[in-house]
């Protein structure tokens, strides 16, 4: 069972296909926006223009809307993308640390770091009571430790079959 999930290499007519219908609809550029991220996996520079020209807005528009926006992302997602909880409640049970000892994890261990990214910060994960919480892949940790994300990375990696140096 793979959890993470395979995106299609970035194609300007395939993006073109995908956001015609939607450009035509109130308030598009979010849509459109979201939509090559569905596909690609991100949000490639290219996109900009594509959506501005389809949605009759200017680039400064779409940039705004595309850096405003935390989940929107410019860059390829890690193979195994790790997300820490921002959030009060799990900054109150050991959060902040968490974040501290994650990327300190990483610095110390560059294969790990580009395995998973490093942190993408989310502002809540909705579990709150089992904080700190992190997402691995798609997988929610509860009681999250640097021990417990890097298990659940192991496994990952396991199941996807990745190898030394693999993104994705």
């Amino acid at each position: 069972m793979t959890l993470t999930r395979e995106y299609s290499a970035w194609s300007p007519d395939e993006a073109e296909e995908i956001i015609a219908p939607i450009a035509r609809t109130p308030g598009p550029i979010l849509r459109c926006l979201q939509a090559i991220q569905e596909r690609f996996g991100y949000v490639p520079a290219d996109a900009v223009a594509l959506v501005a020209q389809r949605c009759n807005a200017t680039r400064a528009d779409v940039h705004g809307v595309l850096t405003y926006y935390a989940d929107l992302r410019t860059q390829p997602p890690a193979a195994i993308p790790v997300r820490l909880c921002a959030a009060e409640a799990c900054q109150a049970v050991g959060g902040r640390e968490l974040q501290r000892e994650w990327e300190q994890a990483c610095e110390a261990d560059q294969r790990l770091a580009e395995l998973t990214g490093g942190n993408e910060p989310v502002f809540c994960l909705g579990n709150c009571a089992l904080g700190p919480a992190a997402l691995v892949g798609d997988r929610l940790l509860g009681h999250a430790s640097v021990e417990r994300i890097e298990a659940a990375v192991g496994r990952l990696r396991e199941q996807q079959g990745l190898q030394e140096g693999d993104r994705s």
